[in-house]
């Protein structure tokens, strides 16, 4: 069943975290920290377009990035 049926939508999105917000996730023992800007996600002084893209850039697989950040 799909939403247009009147069933629930299981994939809801998750709201992208607003220009300003700064994330925090520890990983292998290390502080990893995003910026969101107007211009993207920033992590390590690179611009990505997704948490996920950085996610990957972490962890090495592939991750949902609102989940590896705990939204």
């Amino acid at each position: 069943m799909s939403a247009s049926d009147g069933a629930p939508d299981r994939k809801a999105k998750t709201p992208a975290p607003s220009v300003g917000t700064r994330l925090m996730r520890e990983w292998n023992g290390r502080m990893h920290v995003v910026d969101v800007t107007d211009q993207g996600i920033v992590f390590d002084g690179r611009v990505y377009g997704s948490l996920s893209a950085v996610a990957k850039r972490i962890t090495g697989a592939h991750w949902s990035g609102p989940r590896f950040f705990g939204l």
